[in-house]
């Protein structure tokens, strides 16, 4: 049994400081691999504290990884210790210079639908926007002749170090100001990212993946391998026997899998880029601030040694799409040959905008308006779970990723194939993919039922009414098809 002694008199939670505590002790080896946890009634009783919060801190410790839970026998210490990166070495880095399936072509239309799952939208209508508007009144009477002048081509410094803050408290990224280029989107920052590696690199991204960055890729030309992601996530033999130099992922929030990468591969991930001066790893963190259960889950970069990891993020899904404010945190080393490359272009978002955003965040808008709509998107997420236990075919769908991010799986066995879902849901106006559409060819998806589902652009309402015509529409296609001869 161990001791922590808890502090407090400060604001960080009982939870948090024993997760951070067991995380440590984890770490650096006191907690040794295999080892038994304490259950969380004796844990609580020593420590006299809730079982709330141990169970909230183990849970936390066993998404990213550090334990396991086995069945009616406990937590158990993962093996880590020999997953280390590689200590930082002395060497000079230099960079150097479609398939769809019947079932996805029946959705590329313009067409309106009655109920729209898809993944791609955000909430709007609980956008702040007599917040927003009086920091834009206060930017005009406060900043008007700075308007008016060219910004760096990194963009707004002001906006910048209020990124850096934001990392650092949120997602355990220590950065500054001189690391972060902001652009409009996340489209423009991969494209100079291409430019400054140069086009005889290998890109490696996951396979199913975002649609989008498969052909950003493909339209640069670019040599590209699909790395086996399974349920699991990412598929290291796959990644090591592929030809890539540059290795593009979304660990803390696969789409579209939702699995979180364990901190095992994610110290295998980086032992992997730390083996050749000309590896690195592109993190995509595009909804990191959207997690239900627990916090956070820590970017990548966070436990980067030897400047290999590219941070990317955007204000798209927790803010706005319209406003195209996309950044990325790039190591020392490369951000010096990108401004030798680069110092000579224009910022593209605009300096209203940049400095708008900078307030919003200086003044504690951003995260007030992140904490209202991760309660806002949990219910709607609770809503789609709940619609699915109140209909008589909850035994036969099984949901995945639903801790984090705007979207979940819906495994459905019901003796319908993912393409006799998607088009019974078409025929009622209702929208969702499925999973296949988002394989490369040549990659069998987990399984050939399994749908996708946004769920971020209805409200509860809307989503109560659309599960409940979406499940009754499978339910009676599948009675259909028993009485088929």
């Amino acid at each position: 049994m161990f001791t922590i002694i808890f502090d407090k008199k400060i604001k960080t939670p009982l939870y948090d400081q024993l997760y951070q505590f067991l995380k440590t002790e984890i770490s650096t080896g006191r907690l040794a691999p295999g080892e038994k946890l304490p259950s969380k009634r004796k844990l609580a009783a020593h420590l006299k504290i809730s079982q709330n919060t141990i169970e909230t801190a183990y849970g936390q410790l066993q998404a990213e990884g550090y334990i396991t839970a086995l069945p009616k026998k406990g937590f158990f210490v993962e093996e880590i210790s020999d997953l280390l990166p590689l200590q930082p070495t002395k060497t000079k880095h230099t960079p150097q210079n479609p398939k769809s399936s019947e079932a996805a072509d029946l959705v590329k239309t313009n067409q309106s639908y009655l109920y729209d799952f898809r993944t791609n939208v955000v909430n709007t209508d609980d956008f702040p926007f007599d917040t927003w508007s009086r920091v834009l009144r206060t930017v005009l009477a406060e900043d008007r002749n700075q308007l008016l002048k060219p910004l760096p081509f990194q963009g707004y410094f002001l906006l910048r170090e209020e990124i850096a803050r934001y990392l650092y408290a949120y997602r355990g990224i220590e950065t500054s100001a001189e690391q972060i280029i902001i652009g409009a989107g996340s489209e423009y920052l991969l494209s100079l990212l291409i430019q400054l590696f140069g086009r005889n690199h290998t890109f490696a991204i996951e396979n199913p993946g975002y649609e989008k960055i498969r052909q950003i890729f493909q339209n640069h030309h670019l040599a590209i391998d699909y790395i086996t992601t399974t349920q699991e996530s990412l598929d290291m033999t796959s990644l090591i026997n592929s030809t890539a130099d540059i290795l593009h992922i979304t660990p803390s929030h696969h789409f579209p899998l939702g699995c979180v990468m364990p901190i095992q591969l994610r110290f295998k991930v980086l032992t992997w880029a730390n083996e050749k001066e000309n590896r690195y790893i592109i993190e995509d963190d595009y909804d990191s601030e959207f997690r239900f259960a627990g916090k956070p889950i820590p970017a990548l970069a966070s436990l980067d040694q030897q400047e290999k990891v590219i941070y990317l993020n955007t204000f798209t899904k927790s803010l706005a799409p319209s406003l195209r404010i996309s950044y990325m945190v790039l190591p020392k080393h490369l951000m010096t040959a990108f401004s030798q490359r680069f110092s000579g272009y224009a910022s593209t978002v605009p300096s209203f905008e940049q400095s708008a955003l900078a307030m919003f965040m200086t003044k504690g808008h951003f995260e007030r308006h992140i904490n209202k709509m991760k309660r806002l998107y949990k219910i709607q997420r609770d809503t789609v779970i709940q619609a699915i236990k109140n209909h008589p075919l909850e035994d036969h769908i099984h949901i995945i990723g639903e801790d984090t991010g705007l979207h979940l799986l819906l495994q459905v066995n019901i003796g319908l194939t993912e393409s006799q879902l998607v088009k019974t849901a078409l025929q009622k106006g209702i929208y969702l993919t499925g999973l296949s559409s988002y394989y490369h060819q040549g990659i069998a998806p987990i399984s050939k039922n399994t749908l996708v589902l946004g769920y971020s652009g209805l409200t509860p309402e809307a989503i109560r009414q659309g599960m409940k015509l979406l499940l009754d529409t499978w339910q009676e296609a599948a009675a259909n098809l028993n009485k088929e001869p």
